[in-house]
């Protein structure tokens, strides 16, 4: 059925909610459809600027979509009933932009679960393209595979970025509600933990409530999973510059071998709010790491060695601005040879703040030459920078580190 041909009537029952910060879980105020008075009365503010949350931006108009109504039905007929949700705020944004001259460019389409593709539908039956659309872990089921004018596509808005985080992969197969889509639908598809389960959520839990309560469970159980895709935008909006950064990789395979930490040719990008709009042919498939709570990212290279191959134990530690995680054992997936520059991925749960120090430690007995390598210790090159910053060198230490608390403190003290 043509847009056009809809009536007036609002038959998939969605309201508009205008939010404020004084008031930002409270639905105090509707923009109805057709009712310009509804947009003064509402107090809604003919400019667009960066979302506000909890004060933390500045104002801005910030729209939630009701179609409670609707969603509560079955998830097969919810999912059926998107289309006409989506129409619906197609419309909307037609009128909008009519009525109150926003201008579409700047405006930003959040969808989670069955919402992303809504908000694909709203993008693709809206007169002119709306600027952006984040998918927060699209739903799976009745998506998966088919047409891109059936689902969320990167022809919904100029730009369409994709958090999944919970898809079909992580249990080997689509099994129903809450499951995310595993197939790129956006123009940047980023997979935290390759879309799989996250640290954090209680993996053996869901699987015991699936095996005790049978279906049932099922969506209390992937709950976590599937929302986490929610949480880590939100955190982007809450620290503002210290999102983390994922990266184009063949497979999540290649990037936990640290294969491919490298930011040339708009080959990484942010993940969440500030996601640079990178738009090519072809989706870009990218792969990040989140920890159980505050996510901390680490990425290295091993100097060049010049010696005969070895097949080491090796373990780097970490020092940073507020504490230290010691002995993370690396994965090594090949014999280590002479003149080769090797890259590891490493992943903490401690915050450690700014990296100062690391320390790589190789563990092989057989190797004489390797008891005078067996310790490298490697310094932040220029303290004053910091290791937030994009482009940062360690060099060996100069100085002798004889113990713990005195590396610590020198540590704080360069980095004051």
């Amino acid at each position: 059925e043509d847009l056009r041909d809809l009536s007036d009537v609002n038959k998939a029952n969605v309201k508009f909610s205008l939010r404020n910060p004084s008031q930002p879980d409270d639905d105090v105020c509707y923009i109805v459809r057709g009712k310009p008075e509804t947009l003064s009365s509402c107090n809604f503010k003919n400019l667009f600027g960066h979302s506000w949350v909890d004060g933390k931006a500045t104002d801005a108009n910030v729209i939630v979509v009701d179609w409670l109504d609707t969603a509560q039905n079955y998830y097969a007929l919810a999912a059926q009933n998107t289309k006409m949700v989506g129409q619906e705020i197609g419309l909307f944004i037609d009128w909008l932009e009519e009525s109150a001259n926003v201008p579409l460019e700047k405006l930003h389409l959040l969808g989670y679960s069955l919402g992303a593709h809504i908000a694909g539908f709203a993008g693709s039956h809206a007169t002119n393209k709306v600027g952006r659309i984040t998918g927060l872990d699209p739903a799976g089921p009745n998506f998966e595979g088919v047409h891109a004018h059936r689902r969320l596509s990167p022809d919904d808005a100029h730009f369409v970025d994709v958090l999944h985080t919970f898809t079909r992969g992580s249990l080997g197969l689509s099994i129903g509600i809450g499951i995310g889509i595993e197939q790129p639908v956006g123009h940047v598809d980023i997979y935290p933990n390759g879309g799989s389960f996250k640290p954090g959520c209680n993996l053996r839990g869901a699987l015991e409530k699936i095996a005790s309560y049978g279906i049932l469970a099922l969506n209390n159980a992937i709950r976590c999973e599937h929302e986490r895709s929610v949480h880590l935008f939100i955190i982007t909006l809450l620290n503002e510059g210290e999102a983390s950064r994922a990266y184009s990789c063949g497979s999540n395979d290649m990037f936990n071998c640290g294969m491919c930490l490298q930011c040339h040719k708009n080959r990484c990008n942010t993940v969440g709010y500030d996601a640079s709009k990178v738009r090519k042919a072809r989706s870009i498939k990218m792969f990040t790491k989140t920890r159980g709570s505050m996510r901390f990212r680490v990425e290295n290279q091993l100097p060049k060695l010049n010696q005969l191959a070895m097949d080491p134990a090796l373990t780097v530690s970490l020092y940073g601005t507020n504490g230290e995680a010691e002995a993370l054992k690396l994965n090594v997936q090949e014999k280590i040879t002479a003149n080769k520059t090797y890259s590891f991925l490493v992943v903490t749960e401690k915050d450690i703040g700014d990296l100062l120090m690391l320390k790589f430690k190789l563990k092989e007995s057989t190797s004489s030459l390797l008891s005078l390598l067996s310790s490298i210790v490697l310094c932040l090159k220029d303290p004053e920078m910091g290791s937030s910053a994009q482009d940062v060198v360690f060099v060996k230490c100069k100085e002798p580190w004889r113990s713990l608390s005195k590396r610590k403190q020198m540590c704080r003290d360069n980095h004051k």
